[in-house]
C-alpha cells in the first residue's frame, strides 16, 4: 500500500447538507454584484460549502438556482450554502452594514489594503463582495463598502477570474478567524 495514499471520500469526515447548516456560523457572507458567468456562481457556491460560508446574495444579473450551468461547477453545494438573491448590490450592503458586517470590495483602489497585510478581527463578520468579471465591483458598490482587500498580484494580468479570487479571499479569512 503506498505511504501516501489518497483520501476515500467516505474517509474525510464532511458533514452532510443539513448537517451544514447546523454548523457554527462563520461570520462570512459573499456579495456577488452581476457576476455573468453561471459557471463563476457555482465555483462560488463550491468554495463556500468549503470554507462555511454562511450566506451568498447573489445580485443584478447574476444566475440564480436551480441551474444546470451552476449545478456543473457547484456541485451540490448550491444546496448546502443558503443563498438569496437581491436586486441592487448598495442597498444590500447598507443593509448588511445596519447588520454590524463589515462591507469589504475585493478590487483594486487607491487605497485598497493588500491582502497579505490584512488580519481580520476574530469574532468580526464580514460581507466579503466580488465584481462582475469584465469591470469588478461597481463604484458604487466599492464607495458603499467599508474598504478595498487586494490580492497581491506578480505578473503581467491585472486580475484573477472571480472564482479563483474568492477561494484566495475565503482562505485568508478562515486561517485568522
Amino acid at each position: 500500500m503506498p505511504q501516501n495514499r489518497k483520501l476515500l471520500n467516505i474517509e474525510l469526515g464532511r458533514t452532510d447538507k443539513a448537517g451544514y447548516r447546523e454548523l457554527p456560523e462563520s461570520g462570512i457572507v459573499l456579495i456577488l454584484d452581476n457576476i455573468r458567468s453561471a459557471h463563476n456562481i457555482g465555483s462560488a457556491f463550491r468554495s463556500a460549502d468549503a470554507f462555511k460560508v454562511d450566506r451568498i446574495f447573489l445580485c443584478g444579473i447574476c444566475a440564480c438556482p436551480p441551474s444546470p450551468e451552476i449545478h456543473k461547477s457547484a456541485l451540490g453545494a448550491e444546496d448546502s450554502v443558503p443563498w438569496e438573491h437581491c436586486d441592487d448590490t448598495v442597498e444590500l450592503i447598507c443593509r448588511l452594514k445596519r447588520e454590524g458586517y463589515t462591507a469589504v470590495s475585493l478590487e483594486q483602489t487607491v487605497n485598497s489594503v493588500m491582502m497579505d497585510g490584512f488580519r481580520p478581527e476574530k469574532g468580526r463578520r464580514y460581507a466579503l463582495i466580488f465584481g462582475n468579471e469584465v469591470d469588478g465591483v461597481s463604484q458604487e458598490a466599492v464607495d458603499a463598502s467599508d474598504f478595498s482587500l487586494e490580492i497581491p498580484q506578480f505578473g503581467t494580468k491585472h486580475s484573477l477570474n472571480v472564482s479563483v479570487s474568492i477561494g484566495i479571499a475565503l482562505w485568508h479569512l478562515r486561517l485568522f478567524l
